[in-house]
C-alpha cells in the first residue's frame, strides 16, 4: 500500500525538471513543426510560461519520457529555457500511447497522415486490451459491444469506418503521404492507392509524374483492382491516369512530344510544367502588369 500511494504521490506532483532529461516519444506519430503555430506557442510561453505542465514518464535508464508536450517543450527549449514544470506519471507502455494518442488528436490542426498514425497505435494498445481483467497491466476496462474501432471513433468524433480509412492509408510509401498532407492527393483515392504493394506505389508515382496527374476515386479504384488481379504496371496506371477525368472536358492540354519542341529531352513534365509557369508570369508581368 505504501509502494501504490507513493507512486500516486509522484503522479500528481508537478516539478521543474531540465530539459536535457526529457526525450520525446518513441515513435511520436505528431510533428513537432517550426510553423506559425509553434511561433504563436512561443510568444505565448515568453509572455506566460507554460500554464499546462508538460506530462512526462519516467524510464530506468535515469531519463522521462515526454507522453504530452512535445510541442512546448520544443517552444520552451527555442526561447531559452532549461527547465519546464512537469507532471510525472508512472505508466506501462500501453497507458503511456493511449495518453499520448488522446492528449493530442483533438488539436485542431493536425495533418491526416499524423492522425492515421496515432489511431493505428491506439488501435493496437486496444486490440491487445481485449480480454483482460479489469485488474490487467493497461487498467483499461473494454466498454461491453465495443470493437476497438468504435471506441477509437466514439472518442475522436469519426465513425468506425473511418477510423479503419486511416488506418489503412499507414501502408502508403511516404512520397503519398507527404502528398497527402500537402493536399495534392485527396483521402479516398489515397485509401484505394493504399492497397497497392511498395513498389506498385512507386510505379504509380512515375505514372503520374509522367501525366502530370493525380488519381480521382473511381481512376485509383481501377488502379487497385488491378493490383489486385496481378496486372498493375507501370503503362496501365498511366493509360487510367491519361484519361480526361468527369469536369476537365475544357481543360488545356499537351503531349510531351509537343513539348519536347522546346525543352531538352531530359526535362521531365514537372520541370517542363514550372518553366511554362514561369514564362507565363513573366509575360503577364511585361505585358499586362499582373
Amino acid at each position: 500500500m505504501q509502494c501504490k500511494q507513493k507512486e500516486k504521490d509522484l503522479e500528481e506532483k508537478v516539478i521543474e525538471i531540465s530539459t536535457e532529461r526529457l526525450k520525446g516519444f518513441k515513435n511520436h506519430p505528431f510533428k513537432v513543426k517550426n510553423d506559425q503555430q509553434m511561433e504563436a506557442l512561443r510568444e505565448s510561453i515568453g509572455r506566460f510560461g507554460i500554464l499546462n505542465p508538460i506530462i512526462v514518464r519516467p524510464k530506468l535508464e535515469g531519463y522521462y519520457e515526454i507522453v504530452s508536450g512535445h510541442r512546448r517543450c520544443e517552444a520552451a527549449r527555442q526561447l531559452g529555457f532549461t527547465k519546464v514544470p512537469v507532471l510525472i506519471r508512472v505508466l506501462s507502455d500501453d497507458e503511456a500511447i493511449l495518453e499520448m494518442v488522446d492528449s493530442n488528436v483533438q488539436r485542431e490542426q493536425i495533418s491526416p497522415s499524423e492522425k492515421a498514425f496515432a489511431y493505428r497505435m491506439k488501435y493496437d494498445v486496444l486490440r491487445r486490451s481485449v480480454g483482460r481483467p479489469k485488474s490487467g497491466q493497461i487498467g483499461y476496462v473494454y466498454p461491453k459491444g465495443k470493437s476497438p474501432l468504435q471506441e477509437i471513433g466514439a472518442e475522436a468524433g469519426d465513425s468506425q469506418k473511418q477510423v479503419q480509412r486511416y488506418i489503412r492509408i499507414t501502408y502508403l510509401i511516404p512520397e503519398f503521404l507527404k502528398l497527402l498532407d500537402e493536399g495534392m492527393l485527396a483521402f479516398n483515392p489515397a485509401v484505394d492507392i493504399s492497397f497497392l504493394s511498395e513498389e506498385e506505389q512507386k510505379e504509380l508515382l512515375n505514372a503520374m509524374d509522367a501525366t502530370q496527374s493525380s488519381p480521382s476515386i473511381s481512376q485509383a479504384q481501377r488502379i487497385k483492382e488491378l493490383s489486385q488481379s496481378g496486372n498493375c504496371t507501370r503503362e496501365k496506371m498511366q493509360e487510367i491516369l491519361g484519361e480526361i477525368k468527369k469536369g476537365e472536358t475544357n481543360r488545356v492540354m499537351f503531349k510531351n512530344e509537343q513539348l519536347y519542341r522546346f525543352f531538352p529531352r531530359s526535362y521531365t513534365p514537372a520541370q517542363m510544367k514550372k518553366e511554362i509557369v514561369a514564362l507565363l508570369q513573366t509575360y503577364c508581368e511585361q505585358y499586362w502588369g499582373n
